[in-house]
């Protein structure tokens, strides 16, 4: 990842390298991850709150959702990405994580950047992110259903925990 782009119906669309990311601030959470085939795990998780990168870009008023793409593949082919509602990015322990444990997120655990939401299930979560875009509702990217587990695997849109 040499940068991220974020754009969509926003009044300042703007690309920003990790160390762009990391200037902005740091905050640390240490939470317990759920994961949909049954284990769970504890870790540190340092990165951004999203309510910072949501007041630096401005969202419109027709926002409600924020769709993140990977640069990973879904399980059944094409670019993974999922999405979120703007209340949800909103919570205080929506992160963009780019250290784990102390140390840079490796690319096993979704390195150089991604998105941490402490109060969903880990498939929620998406990892090596490429871009974030704020758009009017989930329907409108993908097979329309919010993500690509939710258009290939018929998994929930809001898997809250």
């Amino acid at each position: 990842m040499t940068s991220v782009i974020i754009f969509g119906l926003v009044d300042n669309p703007i690309e920003l390298s990790l160390e762009e990311i990391q200037a902005l601030g740091a905050k640390d959470q240490i939470t317990l991850h759920h994961c949909i085939q049954g284990w769970s795990g504890i870790a540190e998780w340092t990165g951004i709150p999203m309510v910072r990168i949501i007041d630096l870009v401005k969202p419109s008023t027709k926002v409600h959702a924020v769709a993140f793409r990977s640069f990973g593949e879904g399980l059944y082919g094409g670019q993974y990405y999922d999405t979120h509602t703007l209340t949800t990015m909103r919570h205080s322990q929506s992160i963009l994580a780019y250290k784990m444990n102390g140390r840079p997120l490796g690319a096993i655990y979704g390195g150089p950047l991604r998105l941490r939401i402490e109060n969903q299930l880990g498939y929620k979560m998406v990892k090596w992110i490429e871009s974030i875009e704020f758009i009017s509702d989930e329907g409108q990217i993908g097979k329309g259903f919010g993500g690509k587990n939710e258009d290939d695997e018929y998994f929930d849109l809001i898997p809250n925990i």
